[in-house]
């Protein structure tokens, strides 16, 4: 079935269709959940919850714009709901320095990566994953969670700071057993 379709049929409430809509989707959303998620589980909490919400949504959906998009948005909304509550450290200097992170790829693996994203600091990686694996602004980012574009800024400068540390620490590790 074409996804204009599936959508048309989801819309009325089809099983088959709503099993289709998944099965094409689930992998990719899966990766959303994962970025903004403290760990795998919960990942997989709310993919299904974000799945639930997308189908009894569908009608709202006004088949302009891309499908995929709406229904992302609408995952990272309902994962970052139930952050609602942490605290970001407040920033009255916007002024940040960037802190680069360079990464060897024959060293570190997409695994590991993940791994220690996920390691962060909730209000740390909520900004972190909006800003480098979404590509929100910091002017978008300050508006979806309702603080300060210098407490992105922040947040960010620190997420980077602790990624930079946990991979320059595992690179000296291996560096130094292969010299061994």
């Amino acid at each position: 079935m074409v996804l204009e379709q599936l959508i048309n049929e989801c819309k009325k409430n089809c099983p088959k269709a709503q099993e289709q809509l998944y099965l094409l989707f689930v992998k990719k959303f899966f990766g959303v959940c994962l970025k903004y998620s403290s760990s795998y589980a919960d990942a997989q909490d709310n993919l299904q919850d974000g799945f639930l919400i997308i189908f009894g949504k569908m009608r709202q959906f006004s088949d302009k714009g891309s499908f995929e998009g709406w229904a992302k948005r609408i995952l990272i909304n309902n994962i970052l709901q139930k952050y609602k509550g942490v605290r970001f450290m407040e920033v009255l200097d916007d002024k940040i320095a960037d802190v680069e992170v360079d990464i060897d790829d024959e060293n570190i693996s997409l695994e590991f990566l993940m791994q220690i994203i996920h390691e962060l600091p909730d209000q740390y990686r909520i900004v972190f994953s909006l800003y480098v694996l979404d590509g929100y602004s910091h002017k978008e980012i300050s508006e979806i969670l309702n603080i300060s574009t210098g407490t992105t800024k922040s947040n960010l400068f620190r997420a980077r700071l602790i990624l930079k540390e946990k991979i320059e620490k595992i690179t000296e590790i291996k560096y130094e057993s292969s010299v061994k």
